[in-house]
């Protein structure tokens, strides 16, 4: 069985909201407010995985990228453009914006469950799909870049609505000011 990994970037306070600023909120922007170390390149050490792995990704999400990688050209944006990705969204018609992408055409629960017995899933951003599969159990590992701000209010990764879940300090890597946690299930 393959594993559910969750890349989120994350305020010192938990604040997953608008890391870019894309969205415009007034704490918008963050993850950009230290330094290229936290944001270039595989800053969530995919490696491999994107050579073997599928991204599950929500509208929003795959939208933002879609206007960013199909454009880039180095070795990084390369496998992120080639590797399969998976759209949850009821409003998207089309997804030819972004090679190797098509919608999830069952409900998302089984399709992850079916996909992970092929492949790693991971899942970047996309707060409602990482929610619902916290809801269900099925996320195996967080990788966490946790940005030096504290952004005060916003939506969080987890929520008095998450249950309970132990999980294990894998590794943990400076990214200049950043940190990269990674936390697996016990």
């Amino acid at each position: 069985m393959n594993n559910v990994i969750v890349i989120e970037y994350t305020t010192l306070d938990g604040v997953v909201e608008d890391p870019d600023g894309s969205s415009g909120t007034a704490a918008g922007g963050w993850m950009f407010r230290h330094g290229p170390e936290p944001v270039a390149g595989d800053k969530f050490g995919m490696g491999p995985l994107l050579d073997t792995g599928v991204l599950l990704l929500g509208r929003t999400t795959w939208e933002t990228f879609a206007s960013i990688w199909p454009n880039q050209t180095d070795e990084f944006s390369t496998k992120m453009n080639a590797i399969p990705k998976l759209v949850a969204s009821r409003s998207l018609t089309s997804t030819d914006a972004w090679q190797n992408s098509s919608l999830v055409e069952d409900d998302l629960i089984s399709t992850v469950r079916r996909r992970t017995g092929d492949q790693d899933v991971i899942v970047t951003g996309s707060l409602s799909v990482v929610t619902v599969l916290a809801e269900h159990d099925l996320i195996d590992e967080y990788r966490l870049m946790v940005i030096p701000t504290v952004a005060g209010k916003g939506r969080r990764l987890f929520t008095d609505h998450t249950g309970p879940t132990d999980l294990q300090l894998s590794s943990v890597e400076r990214k200049g000011a950043a940190v990269l946690l990674s936390y697996r299930r016990r």
